[in-house]
């Protein structure tokens, strides 16, 4: 039997590492979508032209939304194959690789986000390291946003002089 296909909504991809109203339950890692462009011969004296008169190249810039859809779009393929259902800290970055070739990528952090009301608080939360969303932090904890606890005791420092290490 075929596995379902499963998608990312485009609706749940940020730039932000929160998602307002979910929690994330899980980390995949980061996702990415890549896209190589070349300007065919007509497009290319077209903007040519268009650039020589001043202003926007409105060829071009077609061209570069196009292929920022289509580097999006493999990314989100991307995350719903590595199990994710949002995708955080969405990023694009864009070069030209060879002569008028121009390769566009979009990446970020795939993710498993649940709606805020389905995360069950811990009973008498003791301290626990607090997690964020970042792609350096795996796993993610459902209870990232959780207030910090303030230290109790005091701590006490001593103070040396600073001596350098002789040779």
């Amino acid at each position: 039997m075929a596995q379902p296909v499963r998608s990312v909504d485009r609706r749940f991809t940020t730039t932000a590492f929160t998602y307002p109203g979910y929690h994330i339950a899980a980390c995949h890692g980061v996702v990415r979508g890549l896209t190589v462009r070349n300007p065919n011969a007509g497009k290319a004296v077209i903007g040519a032209f268009a650039s020589l008169a001043g202003g926007e190249s409105s060829t071009y810039i077609e061209m570069a939304e196009k292929a920022r859809e289509r580097a999006f779009l493999r990314m989100l393929e991307h995350a719903a194959a590595a199990g994710g259902n949002a995708v955080i800290g969405v990023q694009f970055t864009g070069q030209e690789i060879i002569q008028r070739m121009t390769e566009v990528m979009a990446y970020g952090t795939a993710v498993t986000l649940v709606p805020a009301q389905q995360v069950v608080p811990q009973q008498a939360m003791s301290p626990q390291p607090i997690y964020n969303a970042s792609p350096y932090s795996q796993p993610a904890s459902p209870y990232s946003q959780a207030p910090l606890q303030q230290p109790t005791g005091s701590i006490q420092v001593q103070q040396q002089p600073f001596s350098p290490p002789k040779n």
